[in-house]
């Protein structure tokens, strides 16, 4: 997933780009069929069960411990297993 997401932002060939979308949109159905999914990350709290926070950052108009950019994507089972921690930068108050 995180090659096609580098991918995407760096061929401009409109063609290339649909199937390359065709294929990511592939790859996004059968992870739901296997009960995988996106965990949520940017502006939710922080928290080390789903997160890896890797930078502070501080926007005094974003709540403590705010996620505020997500830097790779984690993925969770339909049991809440972690298969990968969502790669962070939460924002620090203080």
């Amino acid at each position: 997933m995180d090659s096609f997401k580098q991918a995407k932002s760096s061929i401009q060939d409109e063609n290339t780009l649909k199937g390359l979308d065709l294929v990511y949109n592939q790859i996004t159905k059968a992870f739901e069929e296997l009960g995988v999914t996106k965990i949520k990350a940017l502006g939710e709290q922080f928290d080390p069960n789903y997160h890896n926070a890797v930078l502070t950052g501080n926007d005094p108009d974003k709540a403590d411990n705010e996620i505020i950019s997500e830097y790779q994507e984690g993925f969770i089972m339909k049991n809440d297993r972690v298969i990968r921690h969502s790669v962070v930068q939460i924002n620090k108050l203080g």
